[in-house]
């Protein structure tokens, strides 16, 4: 078996190199880690993760197991940052603000910004900013950086757009009194009300008959 294991990855390197499924500095999200690829062996593959952590993996994970390469062709990447807010935003305001925002950062590489309200549900209205940057390390911070600027923006200029919670509140109203239709021939019933349900209550209700043993001689 380990035999099998040995033979199995270094087959699974030659496939790497011949394919050029990866390349050293291609980054990829292998195994729930982000990182950048270092090495490339026949049995095993160095992942350097975005923490100065190595992930070492067999050469065979990159041949059987799905894997995301962000810098397959290119390195540009499009990345997206996701706002919940009140129904009284203005997303008009917001695309001038974004527009303001990426004026002031070379994080931006000046190809995709906007700005759409993908949902209104549940009390919110969902705004979603979509930017764009020359790889993968530059789009995270431009992300946190448009987050950031634009959440400031929201507390100082338009408050009246923070996400918050209505509630409306209702006087109780007292119950009118209902009282039960009169009946002047009683409720009908299972086994009384009607002559055939007291005839049915008969044949329960009626004495059973008691059988004495008979004495001797009688």
């Amino acid at each position: 078996l380990a035999a099998q294991s040995t033979l199995a990855n270094v087959f699974a390197g030659v496939q790497l190199a011949f394919s050029d499924a990866i390349r050293v500095d291609d980054v990829v999200i292998a195994d729930g880690e982000w990182g950048r690829i270092e090495e490339i062996t026949l049995t095993y593959v160095v992942v350097h993760i975005w923490d100065d952590r190595r992930l070492v993996l067999p050469s065979t994970y990159f041949t059987t197991t799905p894997f995301e390469n962000w810098t397959r062709h290119s390195s540009e990447l499009l990345g997206s940052v996701e706002f919940d807010l009140d129904w009284r935003v203005s997303p008009a305001q917001m695309r001038e603000q974004l527009d303001e925002i990426l004026s002031r950062t070379a994080l931006w590489d000046n190809r995709t910004a906007v700005l759409q309200v993908t949902d209104a549900l549940g009390g919110f209205v969902r705004i979603r900013i979509l930017v764009t940057a020359v790889d993968a390390p530059t789009l995270f911070d431009l992300r946190c950086f448009v987050r950031e600027e634009m959440v400031e923006w929201l507390h100082t200029k338009d408050p009246a757009a923070l996400p918050r919670t209505r509630i409306q509140a209702v006087e109780q109203e007292p119950r009118p009194l209902i009282r039960p239709a009169e009946n002047p021939t009683g409720p009908i019933g299972l086994f009384t009300g009607t002559a055939e349900a007291e005839e049915r209550a008969s044949h329960f209700t009626s004495a059973i008959p008691i059988v004495e043993d008979a004495k001797p001689g009688e």
